[in-house]
């Protein structure tokens, strides 16, 4: 069976239009989920608590895609040098 990993982590931005946290030693590391319907929990669960705050964003990051071994081209490869 495929894992499919997803990250789920979220901080305050610099300017809420953009993708740049203010503080990255302050990002919220929420869990490392093995699928996208309870990443998703995870991410609405959290978002909505900071709903108020224009700055606080929780992203999920599909982390299976980044170490797919079988795909050409995978970022991985560029660590083998």
């Amino acid at each position: 069976m495929t894992q499919r990993l997803h990250l789920v982590f979220g901080g305050e931005l610099i300017d809420p239009s953009k993708n740049a946290f203010k503080d990255i030693k302050d990002i919220h590391i929420v869990g490392m989920f093995p699928d996208y319907a309870s990443a998703y929990d995870a991410w609405k669960t959290n978002a909505q608590k900071t709903v108020d705050n224009a700055h606080m964003r929780y992203f999920i990051a599909h982390l299976h895609r980044m170490i797919d071994e079988e795909i050409d081209g995978s970022p991985t490869e560029a660590l083998d040098g």
